[in-house]
């Protein structure tokens, strides 16, 4: 084999080799951003949580317009339902976010926009077709005064989510200061889940209005209502059990029960604190520019 044939050999083998290691390079490249792939997906998995508690929100708005002229029990039942399915994926959607460790400040955002959909306007809606569609031509103020109400309890729960942002880390996190949308969107739903025929006479209606009202007040209110952060206890697995059992009998009026004892207790509570009592520690005040605990 003569000197050139011989430097040939040498350069296809030297091409062949470059070319061979672009491959690998290349391949290689295409293999490294797949941890950063499932980084993304796992970071997705709070939000489709949230989506799922959007997409229950959502349902019980259109099952509650479609049966305002209807006025089913069922339906209106379903739809309450669906809101209480809702605060469940509202609660995971947190969870899941914990244990992955996944928090951002997208999530919070979102979470935040369903909650208004979920819980504001969702069950604003619910008790209006609920408490004042039926009455329809007959009594056309009270339809009016209705819907004036039930756009109190969801301008008062857009409001009260406004406050909790701002003032994350400047609260004793073992209260609230307000009751929660969540809770608020709970009771009113609560009344219907009990009693789900709509209601057909002024009486009702104005009790609905009442509702709608009240439960709006207490959400912008400074009242501090106990959150899940509490010290577990021996009294509060008691009060567990009890409650467990009262469902079992009460079954769906149980919670128009429970949330009746939880804000009696919590306005008493409230007075309590206000007297002087201490048996129960009350929530430490956060000065508003530092953002430190006060003794």
């Amino acid at each position: 084999m003569t000197a050139g044939a011989c430097a040939t050999v040498r350069d296809r083998a030297r091409a062949a080799t470059v070319e061979y290691g672009h491959h690998f390079s290349s391949g290689h490249q295409l293999n490294q951003p797949r941890p950063k792939r499932l980084a993304r997906a796992k970071f997705a998995l709070p939000s489709f949580v949230t989506l799922l508690s959007i997409a229950c929100g959502f349902g019980s708005i259109v099952i509650s317009v479609d049966n305002a002229q209807v006025g089913a029990p069922g339906d209106f039942r379903l739809a309450a339902i669906l809101l209480v399915l809702a605060g469940v994926f509202d609660a995971l959607d947190g969870f899941v976010a914990r244990a992955t460790n996944t928090q951002s400040s997208f999530g919070v955002q979102l979470d935040s926009i369903a909650d208004v959909m979920n819980f504001g306007c969702a069950p604003g809606l619910l008790l209006y077709c609920y408490g004042f569609a039926q009455l329809g031509a007959a009594h056309p103020t009270i339809v009016r005064m209705g819907g004036l109400a039930c756009f109190i309890f969801v301008a008062c729960g857009a409001l009260r989510l406004a406050r909790f942002n701002v003032s994350v880390g400047k609260t004793d996190p073992r209260y609230f200061v307000g009751m929660p949308i969540t809770a608020g969107a709970a009771c009113v739903a609560a009344v219907v889940v009990a009693w789900p025929d709509p209601v057909v006479n002024m009486a009702q209606a104005f009790a609905v209005m009442a509702l709608m009202v009240a439960v709006g007040t207490l959400m912008v209110s400074t009242v501090r209502f106990p959150s899940s952060k509490q010290k577990l206890t021996k009294g509060i697995y008691i009060a567990l059990a009890v409650a467990v059992l009262l469902l079992i009998i009460l079954q769906t009026r149980f919670f128009v029960l429970f949330f009746l004892v939880y804000i009696c207790a919590t306005l008493l509570l409230n007075i309590a604190w206000q007297g002087g009592w201490r048996g129960i520690a009350p929530p430490k005040v956060y000065d508003e520019e530092e953002g430190a605990a006060s003794p």
